[in-house]
C-alpha cells in the first residue's frame, strides 16, 4: 500500500518473513496495513540422500539488502520502526558455536540423512518404523507428537551432527532452529520460542502457557541438555537490536526484537483465524491446514496433533503436507524453459509471483479432471495423512491426446485432492465438518486453484485479500501484541478477504476423482517404499 503524503506515519513493526524461496521482509502497522513488500532468493542446496540444506550468512544478508530496499521505497515507514518480530520456515537446524556462528549450513526441514540415525536412538522393542512404542507413548503424553520418521526434523538432524560430523558436533554451544538463529543475530541472546522448539521433541506441552524442558525427554533425546536454549513466549520482548545488528540493518539500537514465531504460527495470525476451530489452508512451497484449540490433542492414525503456538492460552492443530506450491515451482524450473510461451503469456514474466496469471488463462480451458489425467504431488515424500518419506510424484493416465495443459490443470487439481485426503483427516480431528475456510499464502493468488479447492473439498474458500503478505501480517501482529499495541481479541476485526469461491458442479467429478486418488495411494505406496528404500 502507497502511503498517503502529508498523513503521519503510525508505528511501524518490521515483519521478516523467512520461507525456504528466500528471504522477504514487510512494514507492518498495528491495525495490520502492510506498507512494502521486499525479497530476495536464497537458494536452496539439494544434496545426495535426502539432503537439504541453506547457508544461514546468506539470510543475514538478504536481510540487510531487504531492508535498504524498503528504507529507499518508504524512508518515513522504515524511520518509524519500533519493533521487529520474525515469522520463518520451521524444522530447521542450525549448530553455533560459543560466538553465535554457524558451524554449518542449515540443514533444512526438507532434509531426511537423520532418519537412519532417528532409528539407532529411540529404536527398541516392541517397535513401530523402527521407534520404539513405549517411547512414542511418553512423547505423545508429553509433547502431543513425535519425530518424523522421515528424519525431516531438529530431531534427526542434531543426532545426524552427532552421529557424523563429531567435530561440529564438539564445538556446538547450541542448536537452534531457523527463527532462534535469525532472533541470536538481532539481539545477540540465544534463546527458542514454545514452536520453535517442539520438532526438538524434548519439551513438557501438557499446559500451553507453561511450555518446558522435559528432564526425561532431554535425557533420552541423545544430545546434551546444555546444548538446548532457552524458552520463551512468541510474544516475549527479547531484547532490543545489538550493535552489529543495528549497524547491519541501518536502523536505531532502541529497536525492540519480539521473539515471534515459525510460520504456520504466523499465518494462523496473520490469516485472522483466530476463534478455536477455524481453519485456515495455507498454499506455499508446502501446504497446512490449521487451527487453535482449546486443548493438546494428537490423531496417531493420520500426524495431526495441536502444538504450542503463539496465543498463550491456545494450541494450534497443524496438519502438514509436505509440497503444494513447489509442484508448480518444480513444473516452472524442470519443465517449463525460460523462454517458453507459458510464461510470456499476457506477458507474464518467469517470476513465481506472477506466473499465476498465465496458469489462470489456461486452467479454464481444460475441463475438470483433466481430461483423465491424475497427479499425485508427492516430489519429497509426505507428512499427513501418512507419513512416508517413499511416496513419490506422478502423473497417470497420459495417452497420445494428452496435452501440457491437461498435465498443467493435474497439477492443480493433484495439489487439491491431496488436500481433500488431509482435510477428512481435520475434520475427524475438530470434532466436526469444515464448511468454510480462509486460504492464504502465496499460491492462493490463483483464481483458478482457488475454485478448484472449493470444487474438491465441497467447502466456501475465502481468499484472504493479501495472501502472499500473510506470514509477514502475522509477524506484524505477534510483534504488535508483544509490545502492547493491541490484542490478539482485536486481530479479527482487522482481516479482509477479497473474493469467495464456492463449491460448483464441477464437485461432483472430484467426488469420483477422490475415490481412485485413495485407491491410488493404496496401490502406489509399496511400489515406492520398493523404490526408494530409506537408508539403513
Amino acid at each position: 500500500m502507497a502511503p498517503v503524503p502529508g498523513q503521519a506515519v503510525p508505528p511501524q513493526v518490521l515483519a521478516i518473513d523467512l520461507g525456504t524461496s528466500g528471504m522477504k521482509a514487510a512494514l507492518v502497522a498495528a491495525d495490520g496495513t502492510v506498507t512494502g513488500w521486499a525479497e530476495r532468493p536464497v537458494p536452496l542446496v539439494v544434496l545426495p540422500g535426502g539432503g537439504a540444506e541453506q547457508d544461514p550468512v546468506a539470510w543475514w544478508d538478504a536481510l540487510a539488502e531487504v531492508v535498504a530496499d524498503l528504507g529507499r521505497a518508504f524512508p518515513d515507514h522504515l524511520r518509524a520502526v519500533t519493533t521487529i518480530c520474525s515469522s520463518t520456515q520451521g524444522e530447521g537446524t542450525i549448530a553455533v558455536d560459543a560466538d553465535g556462528s554457524p558451524l554449518t549450513r542449515c540443514i533444512s526441514w526438507l532434509d531426511m540423512r537423520g532418519a537412519p540415525h532417528l532409528r539407532r536412538q529411540f529404536g527398541g522393542f516392541p517397535a513401530k518404523d523402527g521407534i520404539s512404542i513405549l517411547k512414542i507413548a511418553r512423547w505423545l503424553r508429553l509433547t502431543g507428537g513425535m519425530p518424523s520418521v522421515t528424519g525431516k526434523d531438529p530431531a534427526a538432524h542434531m543426532l545426524l551432527i552427532r552421529d557424523d560430523m563429531p567435530g561440529v558436533y564438539r564445538k556446538t554451544k547450541t542448536f537452534l532452529n531457523v527463527l532462534d538463529w535469525i532472533n541470536l543475530k538481532l539481539t545477540g541472546r540465544t534463546v527458542a520460542t514454545v514452536d520453535s522448539i517442539l520438532t526438538s521433541w524434548v519439551t513438557d506441552n501438557r499446559k500451553a502457557p507453561a511450555i518446558r524442558y522435559s528432564p526425561a525427554l532431554v535425557a533420552a533425546s541423545g544430545i546434551d541438555a546444555d546444548k538446548f536454549p532457552p524458552i520463551v513466549a512468541c510474544t516475549e520482548v527479547i531484547g532490543t537490536l545489538a550493535p552489529h545488528a543495528a549497524d547491519h540493518l541501518g536502523l536505531p539500537r532502541s529497536v525492540r526484537v519480539v521473539a515471534g514465531a515459525i510460520d504456520n504460527t504466523a499465518a494462523a495470525i496473520g490469516a485472522g483465524t483466530i476463534a478455536d476451530n477455524e481453519p485456515h489452508l495455507y498454499l506455499g512451497t508446502s501446504s497446512w491446514i490449521a487451527a487453535h484449540v482449546p486443548r493438546k490433542k494428537t490423531d496417531i492414525t493420520t500426524g495431526i496433533a495441536s502444538i504450542p503456538c503463539a496465543i498463550p492460552d491456545r494450541y494450534l492443530m497443524t496438519a502438514l503436507q509436505a509440497t503444494a506450491g513447489a509442484n508448480l515451482t518444480w513444473l516452472r524450473d524442470k519443465i517449463v524453459e525460460f523462454d517458453d510461451p507459458l510464461v510470456s503469456a499476457g506477458h507474464v514474466s518467469r517470476d513465481e509471483g506472477t506466473i499465476f496469471d498465465a496458469f489462470d488463462k489456461i486452467i479454464p480451458m481444460v475441463p475438470a479432471g483433466a481430461n483423465g489425467v491424475l497427479y499425485t504431488p508427492w516430489l519429497y515424500g509426505e507428512r499427513a495423512p501418512v507419513d512416508d518419506r517413499s511416496l513419490r510424484a506422478a502423473f497417470l493416465n497420459i495417452s497420445l491426446e494428452t496435452t501440457r495443459s491437461d498435465l498443467l490443470r493435474a497439477v492443480f487439481e493433484g495439489v487439491a485432492l491431496n488436500t481433500r485426503w488431509l482435510a477428512q483427516a481435520v475434520d475427524k480431528f475438530l470434532g466436526e465438518p469444515v464448511s468454510s475456510m480462509v486460504i492464504t499464502g502465496g499460491a492462493a493468488r490463483s483464481d483458478s486453484w482457488c475454485q478448484i479447492f472449493a470444487d474438491v473439498l465441497g467447502v466456501e474458500i475465502r481468499r484472504d485479500a493479501n495472501p502472499v503478505t500473510v506470514n509477514a501480517r502475522g509477524a506484524g501482529w505477534i510483534g504488535a501484541v508483544g509490545a502492547g499495541m493491541i490484542s490478539f481479541a482485536d486481530i479479527p476485526a482487522m482481516t479482509h478477504n477479497d473474493h469467495v469461491f464456492t463449491p460448483g458442479p464441477d464437485h461432483a467429478r472430484y467426488v469420483e476423482s477422490y475415490a481412485i486418488y485413495q485407491d491410488l495411494h493404496k496401490r502406489l505406496a509399496p511400489v515406492y517404499r520398493r523404490l526408494n528404500r530409506p537408508d539403513s
